[in-house]
């Protein structure tokens, strides 16, 4: 059986707070194989971006990994000191942030960074380094002739481009994409997101994609990871997710996205009661039950696990 890339097990971060401890992240175990692409999906607040965080050893101060293991094939990543931690990312993996504009240094050409970033991560000269960003730019589907330009002289579906070309220039063996479709348009949308399956296969890479958008999830992933609220609510194929959902937050999500097959634009859409609990007001049981319309007295006084590596959920476990 082939070892996964990526393993996280019992993954919990703490950010300390004055009345006690926040737990954005708590007790979260998955897997990424070699080029699949993984979607994270759930509201705002649930934890995605926290999880790309954690992995890239990115979590902003106060906050700390508190549990749990993440090994990059046969190396433990979440222990590495500042330097050992900087080896790994850039050069194994690499991210792609929503805003293109916070990735690219205004200041300076798209060439002269993409350069930097391989030089620091590759042992070629600057000479190769030149060529490689230039064919790096012609694989995302920029012109190499762009290369001397500034980054406020691309449109943003453009800069997302160039952002993809930066991730990828030091042929990472893990992509971690967040939001990275969020502020374009429909038709950029698609192509950024088709962009990135071509480089999945072609590189071999894998890639972990953090959404809200269930549409964007059944048109690019492998298999789907449904948070909430720091834990999995349900993990599994995408089609399988997706055709037979199991826990209430994933129906309520997949319900709430328009559908142009079964004619949903222009209609009212489904809308899940209520609204992501603050990290310092969690409920207690199953974070998902005061908005659940299943929930029973068990719900609210025990939390479940995920049953069956599958949905963590009571419902579930009573078939």
């Amino acid at each position: 059986m082939i070892e996964p890339l990526l393993r996280v097990r019992n993954l919990r971060v703490v950010f300390p707070h004055r009345h006690g401890e926040l737990v954005p992240i708590d007790d979260i175990s998955f897997d990424v194989k070699r080029g699949e692409i993984l979607g994270f999906v759930g509201e705002s607040g649930a934890g995605k971006s926290m999880t790309g965080a954690a992995i890239i050893n990115l979590i902003d101060p106060p906050g700390y990994i508190e549990n749990g293991e993440i090994w990059l094939e046969d190396e433990r990543i979440d222990q590495l000191d500042a330097r050992a931690a900087n080896r790994v990312r850039g050069k194994r993996i690499s991210m792609v942030f929503q805003d293109p504009l916070t990735s690219l240094n205004p200041l300076r050409t798209i060439g002269d960074q993409l350069v930097e970033t391989i030089l620091v991560h590759l042992p070629i000269s600057p000479e190769e380094a030149r060529r490689k960003a230039r064919k790096g730019l012609e694989e995302v589907g920029i012109d190499p002739a762009r290369i001397d330009a500034y980054p406020h002289e691309f449109s943003g579906g453009m800069r997302q481009r160039v952002v993809i070309a930066l991730a990828l220039s030091a042929e990472p063996e893990l992509i971690i994409a967040d939001e990275p479709t969020t502020a374009l348009d429909v038709s950029v949308q698609a192509q950024v997101l088709e962009l990135l399956k071509k480089l999945c296969r072609e590189h071999g890479a894998s890639v972990i994609l953090i959404t809200h958008d269930m549409g964007v999830i059944a048109e690019t992933t492998d298999r789907v990871a449904v948070l909430y609220a720091g834990r999995l609510a349900e993990i599994g194929t995408t089609a399988e997710v997706l055709n037979s959902p199991q826990h209430p937050y994933t129906r309520g999500l997949i319900a709430s996205t328009p559908s142009v097959e079964h004619g949903d634009i222009g209609t009212h859409l489904f809308q899940i009661e209520g609204a992501m609990p603050r990290l310092d007001a969690l409920p207690s049981g199953c974070a998902f039950h005061p908005r659940c319309e299943y929930a029973d007295r068990r719900c609210a006084e025990s939390r479940p696990d995920l049953l069956q590596e599958r949905v963590a959920c009571w419902q579930y476990a009573d078939g």
